[in-house]
């Protein structure tokens, strides 16, 4: 028996029995007192449990919580869901280190290292066999979230210089901010444009300048928030929306029918093993770049102006591939 599956053990048999003789541990795991009581020790000094001896029941106890951080006993195994969720949170959280919430993120990432160090296996071990990698990510400068998190949770209007790459031009925006959005590895705020007089997202990466007002922030409803922003496609919101049809080859359906492209999606497999997908859009421009990417496997069903657009870049393409031979 390792010492995880030892030490949850001991917190079985003090959990079913209440009280737990030194006999009863040594002769239930059959261990010896030494190591015993290098357990005891572990489970008082590192993980902060609970364990009392009790002189008049003659045994150990679980007693009230000490001072500090709940104790928590490690984990043996994680699945990949777990791996990944524990290694993606501790990086985002050394991210966010610096001026973001920099007295208490020293605390969780302690957490989390004392959870991913198992005990049998160490810590510094699964960081170095288990990536996560992550592309296309985008820098935020504090000097940019710093702010922008101040105004969306003290309800405070902005006013921002944000640069448009579409357009290669900066444009000043008064907003009422209302949320932060995380998403593949980029911060955007969901904000009230005064200009646009409309929701719109914007990049924190691409916020040139801006200035926390005194004025008060509208606030939108939930409900008007998630339907501008959340019925589209990726990032990109819109109260019109419309749905695209796509088909896959069945060799991509392999992997396609295992991705969530929206939340809303709908799929059905042919006959011939073909994969039909239809996710809603309001603002084609993430659609199509994730379209391109399965290439020549895919075939834009429709709607129509998607279709023509996907082959218009991709004609674009192929004369620039041309102009270099």
């Amino acid at each position: 028996m390792n010492r995880t599956a030892r030490l949850y053990r001991i917190k079985n048999l003090l959990q079913q029995y209440g009280v737990v003789s030194r006999q009863g541990f040594l002769e239930d795991m059959e261990i010896s007192l030494a190591t015993f009581k290098r357990d005891l020790a572990y489970l008082r000094d590192q993980l902060n449990a609970p364990i009392d001896y009790d002189p008049d029941a003659g045994g150990y106890r679980l007693g009230q919580e000490h001072a500090g951080p709940r104790h928590e006993l490690p984990g043996v195994w994680f699945n990949a869901d777990e791996i990944h969720a524990l290694l993606t949170i501790q990086e985002l959280l050394q991210e966010l280190q610096p001026g973001l919430l920099t007295p208490h993120v020293q605390p969780l990432l302690d957490r989390l290292h004392r959870l991913l160090d198992s005990g049998d296996i160490a810590r510094n071990e699964v960081q170095k066999r288990i990536r996560i990698l992550r592309v296309s990510g985008r820098h935020v400068e504090v000097k940019a979230f710093a702010p922008v998190r101040t105004a969306v949770l003290r309800r405070q209007q902005l006013a921002i210089t944000h640069f448009h790459r579409g357009r290669n031009a900066a444009e000043a925006r008064r907003l009422s901010p209302q949320r932060l959005t995380y998403y593949r590895d980029n911060w955007y705020l969901d904000a009230w444009c005064h200009l646009r007089e409309a929701i719109r997202s914007f990049s924190l990466d691409a916020i040139q300048e801006l200035e926390l007002l005194d004025e008060p922030a509208l606030d939108v409803p939930d409900a008007e928030l998630d339907a501008a922003v959340g019925a589209g496609y990726g990032i990109f919101g819109g109260a019109s929306v419309e749905w695209a049809t796509l088909r896959f080859s069945p060799e991509r359906a392999r992997w396609v029918g295992s991705e969530l492209w929206h939340p809303q999606q709908q799929s059905t497999v042919e006959a011939d093993g073909h994969y039909v997908l239809r996710v809603p859009y309001s603002d084609d421009r993430e659609l199509v770049m994730d379209i391109l990417r399965h290439v020549p496997e895919v075939e834009v069903v429709g709607p129509a102006d998607l279709r023509k657009r996907v082959k218009t870049l991709l004609e674009h393409g192929l004369k620039a591939m041309k102009g270099t031979e």
